[in-house]
């Protein structure tokens, strides 16, 4: 599949989309989708719950009408007119094929059912307001992604949260500002989605003055970039797809994790058993052959059957990107 998407020359368009709504039998909704997007070769990663949906997919572009045309029908319908956020920087190969999988939240926020409703979610900002808000003495800027997204890039003056995982961020988001639930807070996100549960749960716990970025990274740069208008993103938006991230500015913010040279690009670990990501430059990818400690160079090399019986150890419990901390400052 992957091989005959690479042959394939037909231009294609990157798209992401999301919407909070109820979805009674997500698994019915599940498999009439797959049926649907599949017929127009729609590709990419989908998550439904019964809380709504969320899409990273790619088509190819002349079947645009089309994709839209489905959305226009049930029980996809509650998607017509919805906001799609084009990629930036798109080759068109973001995927090799078509998932849809049924999630407990389309965004695991670790919270009881319930607790938050993302129909209050803050005031959306479009680029022009975000860049004047900003602009405003006593204004806190909060980047509601991973700390490895941040990495490659944030917007100017943008405070981070030193997690992995958005379950981790919240209730810690809400300790390190609790200071300035008096003052304008702007949060922002890759496209949107967690934004909407992030800014709900903020005004949740007392904070009064609450906005954020409408559509993302991804749409506050097309309109910037459309409107003439000053780009305070810089560096890389990081997006979960072969891509790995969009280029925003030619700035680079980060550093290759084994000699600190300025770079910006994320791998995955050589060593199909860790497979960490981390950023790694080309000096240094060909040195270590692509994988991220000594320990995993000397690993890939010993003899398949060993590596199955070993491979263990490359694995721990609990949080997911566990092994890429040593990376971290």
């Amino acid at each position: 599949m992957e091989q005959r998407l690479l042959e394939d020359q037909r231009p294609r368009t990157t798209i992401s989309f999301y919407k909070y709504h109820r979805i009674e039998d997500p698994a019915t909704f599940r498999d009439a989708l797959f049926i649907a997007f599949n017929s127009i070769e729609v590709l990419g990663r989908i998550y439904v719950a019964t809380e709504g949906i969320n899409a990273q997919i790619s088509l190819p572009t002349e079947q645009l009408e089309a994709f839209k045309e489905v959305l226009k029908t049930k029980p996809f319908d509650f998607l017509d007119g919805i906001r799609l956020n084009y990629a930036i920087d798109d080759d068109g190969k973001s995927f090799a094929t078509l998932k849809i999988k049924h999630r407990e939240k389309i965004v695991a926020d670790g919270l009881p059912d319930g607790m938050i409703d993302p129909s209050h979610a803050a005031t959306y900002l479009k680029a022009k307001e975000y860049n004047e808000l900003s602009e405003k003495p006593g204004t806190v800027i909060i980047d509601m992604r991973n700390a490895y997204e941040y990495e490659v890039g944030h917007f100017e003056g943008a405070h981070k949260i030193d997690v992995d995982t958005f379950r981790e961020q919240l209730p810690m988001a809400v300790e390190q500002f609790k200071d300035h639930k008096d003052s304008p807070v702007i949060m922002y996100c890759t496209g949107g989605i967690r934004c909407e549960k992030a800014s709900a749960y903020f005004k949740h716990h007392g904070f009064k003055d609450v906005y954020h970025v409408e559509g993302g990274i991804i749409e506050y740069t097309r309109q910037a970039k459309n409107e003439g208008l000053e780009v305070k993103f810089k560096g890389k938006n990081f997006v979960f797809d072969r891509r790995m991230g969009e280029k925003i500015t030619d700035d680079v913010l980060a550093s290759c994790h084994q000699c600190g040279e300025p770079f910006d690009h994320h791998v995955n670990c050589a060593n199909q058993y860790c497979h960490t990501l981390f950023i790694q430059c080309p000096h240094c990818a060909h040195e270590m052959e692509g994988c991220c400690s000594q320990e995993c160079k000397d690993f890939i090399h010993i003899p398949e059957e060993q590596q199955k019986i070993e491979g263990h150890r490359f694995k721990p419990e609990g949080e997911k990107y566990l092994k890429r901390k040593k990376f971290r400052n």
